[in-house]
């Protein structure tokens, strides 16, 4: 049996699977087009929704410092997705790198967990952007009635219509073609970073200094959420992170992580690239660093306009602007942010497809989800279901039981990833590279370091849930994946290969 879970997928033949009329996705992407997508993805959630969670409850004004800690344990995993995407131009991402790598087994269970991944995700951005929404209708005197806004902290049980809304009109631009997202994506993010631009500009006016005294809070806020302490630290070293303090700035780095998950969904539209070989790389590498720049230079303003104990979860950008006495801005940050957000939410929902839609066509997921559509040329079935289920999943679940689930998946996929460059770099040494990761294994290993060490500051109850994921994809893989795969077909005879085939 281990020799059938750990059957790898010839590149090779990855890449020819992709030229099958019937599950060929349209190659429409330029360099341009992947830096728009990952500036799009990266810039939202960490500065228009979590920046107030984290310097509240964790790292006060030290909050651009874990954004600083998230950026290069990033940096570090960027630079061994940057090589797959060039090497491996496939949909699927972290699935497909480490189905080359790694084995079909280790290939479910990542591809299972970046469903999951990119399924919160999209979910916990439209429930942020629900937020801003609603903040913009407060401003003009209008209000949401309670069973059908934000949850958050309600007392009544209630649907967000605007959070599943947002979702099910971005399924249907999806389902229409990627250079139409391409066009909207662009259109918006040149709107979000012009209100990040005015956010430090017309921020920097208004720092107090005693705003950021301390700068590392020592002592939990009064109003801390729940405790992020760790069992599995306490279990291996006899003692748990603190959630404030210099500790807490770990904390908060592990929470703002979500933030910065967008290059690992450029990454899974490397089949839609025109050159993906070149252009991968710059799309995820350069996407980053702009972002990253940006994070840390708002964090720094927003903390020094309004003292961190003071800052707001659902909108603190906005809401800082107004504690000021400067409602307009905070009316225009709140309309840039419900703007900006629309993009991350879309190309999360494009990445959770794609990857999708790459195991459905190897036959770990039913082949009917493989189909594009015969006009557009897209994964049309698995986009509307995945919509429809992540519009209800946003308008039901509150935005803290989302978060820190999205940021175990993507540092688990980073985990994996680094270890298939060391494997891949092994194996197949005459795979041509047009991007090679600097200082093999070293970056990986360091990489791998990393990201164990923000999984390993996450809360207890994200740990559990997703253990249960995971027991989950064990069950489905067993049950019908081992034996529907493509490559297990092949090895019975019933399927033929296109060319190169699998090896068992």
């Amino acid at each position: 049996m281990s020799s059938t879970l750990f059957r790898t997928k010839k590149v090779e033949q990855s890449i020819l699977d992709t030229e099958e009329p019937e599950h060929a996705l349209k190659k429409s992407l330029s360099a341009l087009d992947l830096t728009v997508f990952g500036v799009g993805v990266i810039i939202g959630t960490g500065i228009f929704v979590l920046t107030g969670t984290v310097a509240k409850n964790n790292a006060g004004p030290a909050t651009a410092l874990a954004f600083v800690a998230a950026g290069v344990a990033c940096a570090l995993a960027a630079l061994c997705y940057a090589e797959f995407a060039s090497t491996v131009p496939v949909a699927g991402s972290a699935y497909t790198f480490s189905y080359a790598s790694l084995g079909e087994l280790p290939a479910w269970i990542i591809g299972w967990d970046l469903v999951l991944e990119f399924a919160l995700g999209t979910a916990v951005v439209a429930v942020g952007w629900s937020g801003y929404i609603q903040s913009l209708m407060d401003n003009a005197g209008w209000s949401m009635p309670a069973a059908l806004g934000s949850r958050e902290g309600a007392d009544v049980f209630g649907f967000d219509i605007l959070a599943a809304a947002l979702v099910l009109v971005l399924t249907g631009i999806l389902v229409i073609g990627m250079k139409l997202s391409a066009r909207i994506t662009s259109i918006v993010v040149a709107i979000k970073v012009t209100v990040v631009l005015v956010v430090i500009v017309a921020g920097a006016f208004l720092i107090k200094g005693d705003n950021y005294d301390p700068f590392i809070p020592k002592e939990q806020p009064v109003e801390a959420g729940a405790s992020l302490d760790s069992p599995l630290i306490q279990l291996m070293f006899g003692w748990a992170p603190s959630n404030f303090g210099v500790m807490g700035i770990f904390t908060a780095a592990s929470v703002v992580f979500f933030a910065f998950i967008g290059f690992d969904v450029v990454a899974t539209a490397a089949e839609e690239t025109k050159n993906p070989q070149r252009d991968m790389p710059r799309g995820i590498l350069g996407s980053l660093v702009i972002c990253t720049t940006l994070y840390v230079l708002v964090s720094i303003v927003v903390t020094g306009m309004q003292h961190y104990s003071e800052l707001s979860v659902d909108a603190p950008l906005a809401d800082a602007f107004k504690a000021t006495g400067h409602p307009w801005y905070a009316g225009f940050i709140s309309f840039g942010a419900a703007v900006g957000l629309t993009t991350v939410c879309m190309i999360l929902l494009l990445g959770q497809t794609r990857v999708f839609f790459a195991m459905s066509r190897d036959g770990l997921l039913p082949r009917f989800f493989s189909h594009v559509h015969p006009r557009f040329k897209t994964p049309h079935r698995p986009t509307i279901l995945l919509g429809v289920i992540i519009a209800i999943l946003a308008g039901f679940t509150p935005l803290t039981e989302l978060a820190a689930l999205v940021n175990i998946g993507t540092l688990f996929a980073f985990v994996v990833v680094a270890i298939g460059v060391i494997i891949l770099r092994k194996s197949r040494p005459d795979l041509p590279r047009s991007f090679r990761t600097p200082w093999v294994p070293v970056i990986p290993i360091l990489s791998v370091c990393a990201s164990l060490w923000l999984m390993i500051n996450l809360p207890a109850e994200t740990w559990v849930r997703f253990g249960i994921w995971m027991a989950v994809g064990f069950l489905v893989y067993f049950l019908y994946g081992r034996t529907h795969s493509r490559l297990a077909l092949r090895e019975k005879g019933e399927e033929q290969p296109s060319a190169g085939g699998g090896t068992p």
